[in-house]
């Protein structure tokens, strides 16, 4: 069997140990899926035996209306990874450039169309922050940049000033800057770190974003981009199977967008369990890196932590099959209190803390 490269792989743990794990292994909303938003699938279902709309004018309608933008800088997919592999699809591009370490399904999507990705890599030195190093990089060669922001598996951010500075440079050498905003949600200053208010000074920008993270309902499929770019967001739709997004996915995103209280729920909980982390890795000894999300990212010397904390019942992401990182870098994903509680014991167990 293929080894599987992303976090929240349940099965395979549940086949080796026959129970099953507290997952911190994937980046979802501890909440879980709000309840009308399970409800609305539910009712759903009944539609079941008529195709979906192919156009998702519902969907877009309510994203719209949320982001406050025009639905025709809109498009809907089958989660953010799909909308990935449309870009690729749609563009053929020749020559990529992506920062390192960071999400595998860009440079997948990529390879899909026979595209050479160059890399930058990001260092421990510096915080894995992107810096000003990566601007004499982007020249008339380069036919598509992918920045995820906030990153992920680290958690930092862009400098908002270094990021309008890298949109102009990729605008003047009619470069695609790819934003992967798809945690942008879970941080503290989100509207400072998105560009999706600049898209009609920019159309070389194309977002992603995903229900997937923030209203945890990774199994639906749901994320859409924003790019005001028509004639991208037309060959993006060209590319595309013709029923991309379900109805019950339809039914689920709509409800989602309505669901403003446990958004700011979900906002505080974060906040609050983040920085319970934070203190208590910190106290065990690892290095916290970045972090600005729902997630946590950390350096430790321990070896194998992930195989010592899979006998223990919990899982979590190993790091090692990142570029520029190996097996003392891991991401946890931020849970909640009682279940971050059980995660910390678990550790200071292992480095026998107590």
């Amino acid at each position: 069997m293929k080894k599987l490269v992303h976090g929240g792989d349940l099965l395979s743990y549940e086949e080796q140990f026959d129970r099953k794990p507290l997952d911190f292994s994937a980046n979802i909303n501890p909440l879980g899926i709000p309840k009308k938003v399970l409800a609305a699938a539910k009712v759903s279902l009944k539609d079941s035996n008529v195709y979906p709309d192919p156009l998702c004018r519902n969907l877009t309608t309510a994203i719209a209306v949320s982001e406050r933008l025009p639905c025709s800088q809109i498009i809907c997919g089958n989660g953010a990874a799909d909308l990935i592999f449309r870009l690729a699809l749609a563009v053929k591009p020749k020559l990529a450039l992506i920062p390192v370490p960071t999400f595998a399904e860009y440079e997948k999507a990529l390879a899909s169309v026979d595209c050479r990705t160059e890399h930058h890599l990001l260092t421990a030195e510096n915080g894995f922050i992107l810096t000003e190093s990566i601007l004499p990089r982007l020249t008339s060669e380069l036919d598509i940049l992918i920045l995820c922001n906030p990153n992920n598996p680290t958690g930092q951010t862009v400098e908002p000033d270094l990021l309008l500075r890298i949109a102009e440079i990729c605008k003047q050498n009619e470069i695609l800057l790819v934003l992967d905003e798809c945690f942008n949600s879970f941080l503290d200053d989100s509207e400072q770190h998105t560009m999706k208010n600049e898209l009609n000074r920019y159309l070389n920008i194309f977002i992603l974003q995903a229900f997937t993270k923030l209203y945890a309902m990774p199994g639906l499929r749901l994320g859409y981009g924003l790019c005001a770019d028509e004639s991208l967001m037309d060959r993006l739709f060209d590319v595309s199977q013709s029923w991309a997004v379900s109805n019950v996915a339809t039914a689920a995103g709509i409800a989602a967008l309505e669901q403003v209280t446990y958004v700011e729920k979900s906002k505080k909980l974060i906040q609050e369990q983040r920085a319970y982390l934070k203190k208590q890795l910190n106290g065990l000894n690892c290095e916290v890196i970045g972090s600005h999300a729902n997630f946590i990212f950390f350096h430790t010397e321990e070896e194998q932590l992930e195989e010592k904390l899979k006998e223990k019942g919990i899982l979590i992401r190993s790091c090692d099959n990142y570029i520029g990182l190996d097996n003392h870098y891991d991401r946890i994903a931020v849970r909640r209190k009682e279940d971050n509680q059980i995660l910390i014991k678990a550790l200071r167990s292992i480095m026998k803390k107590e």
